[in-house]
């Protein structure tokens, strides 16, 4: 393994934080995350030209041909600039299923396809969606609810639990028209939706058994997306305090030279190397295919999301009463991270995951 990044990969980050930085300025973050639609529709189209949406696509279809590390930089990065849009969901949560077709993969790595995930996983106490067959093709009826960026996207991949097992689906909502009602959540940058589908057209992506190892993918990549997001996050909002301990001056003196102040940006200046270290051995994994890929995504994904709660939490209070209104970019920051920390499972209940897999009860 090697633990530096290499030249290509180091344009890549500054490629996309220059756009980013340019692109989404505090002022127009908070002004997209108030709008009605919720994201800048003419951002997904600049992000294709950059070819962040075909990053690990086979350049047959159109893609880079790169790895999950390529799109482990883009997904860091995003996260520092709290990017509302429908990424995570399509890149992060759909493309190992679109990945059965290769007509799929073609639209994504040109931009002409988002795609979100319709499953149990996101709402296990909510109710399932079932499919039958007519003729050629399938209807789908039931009810998906918590489906991050339901009102953005142009399809969804369900899963459908039959006899044999679960199996993989695609919802276009140019061939049907599913319900879609968007959730008024805490994050306005990551919107959520509850999708009833009243046998709506769907084209089959897989059949069990191989959906099954499909979903398992998927959820190993969308932890150390969040896991990325989240060091993205941590990240932001470390900076932001140790510029305003620098600028800040209470009794003549910058307020990070106080303890009380210096030793919170310590704590979390720490806790990201660590979430980083983490989220990056997790990408590794999951572009090499190692077998210790789904370990380090759980993992990554539970200590990166309370370290990034944690460093906006701290930047809040370096940041006094300032750091808690609408006026200041942190309380979005801090949001989306108690989102990431809540997806799939909460911390607690991912290292005893880990734990009773490493102890084999």
């Amino acid at each position: 393994m090697d633990f530096s990044f290499s030249p290509e990969q180091d344009q890549l980050r500054a490629q996309a934080r220059s756009f980013l930085e340019k692109r989404f300025p505090p002022a127009r973050l908070a002004e997209i995350a108030t709008s009605k639609d919720g994201w800048d529709r003419t951002s997904w189209p600049e992000l294709a030209r950059l070819g962040w949406t075909g990053a690990s696509i086979p350049e047959a279809q159109g893609g880079a041909g790169l790895g999950f590390v390529e799109e482990a930089i883009v997904f860091e990065e995003l996260g520092r600039a709290l990017y509302a849009g429908p990424y995570f969901s399509t890149v992060g949560l759909s493309l190992p299923s679109l990945a059965c077709a290769p007509d799929l993969l073609a639209r994504v790595a040109s931009g002409a396809l988002t795609a979100t995930l319709a499953s149990p996983a996101a709402n296990a106490s909510g109710p399932a969606v079932a499919g039958r067959r007519d003729g050629d093709r399938w209807l789908l009826r039931g009810e998906a609810a918590l489906v991050p960026d339901a009102g953005w996207v142009d399809a969804f991949v369900v899963q459908v639990r039959g006899p044999d097992g679960i199996g993989l689906y695609l919802v276009e909502r140019h061939d049907a028209r599913p319900k879609i009602r968007v959730l008024d959540t805490v994050d306005g940058t990551r919107r959520l939706g509850h999708v009833t589908f009243e046998d709506d057209g769907a084209r089959l992506l897989a059949a069990p058994p191989a959906a099954g190892k499909i979903i398992a993918a998927t959820r190993r990549r969308a932890l150390a997306a969040l896991a990325l997001e989240a060091v993205g996050i941590a990240s932001h909002a470390l900076m932001l305090g140790v510029e305003h301990a620098k600028s800040r001056e209470q009794f003549g003196r910058p307020i990070g030279a106080y303890q009380a102040v210096s030793h919170k940006l310590a704590d979390t200046y720490v806790e990201l190397e660590l979430a980083r270290s983490l989220a990056y051995w997790a990408a590794w994994c999951i572009a090499e295919d190692d077998g210790e890929a789904e370990r380090a995504a759980i993992a990554a994904k539970a200590y990166a999301a309370e370290a990034a709660v944690a460093a906006c939490e701290r930047a809040i209070q370096v940041f006094g009463g300032m750091g808690f209104t609408w006026d200041h970019p942190l309380h979005r920051y801090y949001k989306r991270s108690l989102w990431i920390e809540s997806f799939d499972r909460s911390g607690a209940a991912h290292r005893a995951e880990i734990a009773q897999a490493v102890l084999g009860g």
